[in-house]
């Protein structure tokens, strides 16, 4: 029974490509997580982040107007307590390191794995 501790979580999704928002919704929905919201660019998520108060953001580095650090660091000025976590591409390890420092509670790298995205949500919704 330990599923229903996660069953109807509610998750942002970030991410300027359209593409990568329907895959992790796609994702996240099939195993019972509710997609509240999403969020082409870092201005949006904290804008959405404010008004929806979801239980995780998984939030994409490299976005046009706000990147996803400054957007992470604007969501935890605002709620220290927010659970994000950061999604990139292969080769942006300096920038893992700086949204983990910046609080970010996990990070997973695209393409997309289900099992990764899965228990990187389950550990940090807990």
């Amino acid at each position: 029974m330990q599923e229903g501790v996660i069953l109807g979580k509610r998750i942002l999704i970030v991410d300027d490509a359209a593409f990568m928002r329907m895959m992790l919704k796609d994702i996240l929905t099939k195993n019972g997580y509710v997609v509240v919201g999403e969020a082409e660019n870092g201005i949006a998520a904290v804008n959405k982040y404010k008004e929806l108060r979801p239980d995780l953001v998984t939030m994409d580095i490299t976005m046009p107007e706000m990147d996803g650090i400054t957007a992470l660091r604007e969501i935890r000025k605002f709620d220290a307590d927010a659970k994000v976590i950061m999604c990139s591409a292969m080769g942006q390890q300096a920038m893992v390191i700086d949204s983990i420092q910046a609080g970010a509670k996990d990070f997973i790298v695209k393409p997309f794995q289900p099992e990764r995205v899965l228990e990187a949500v389950a550990k940090a919704i807990r």
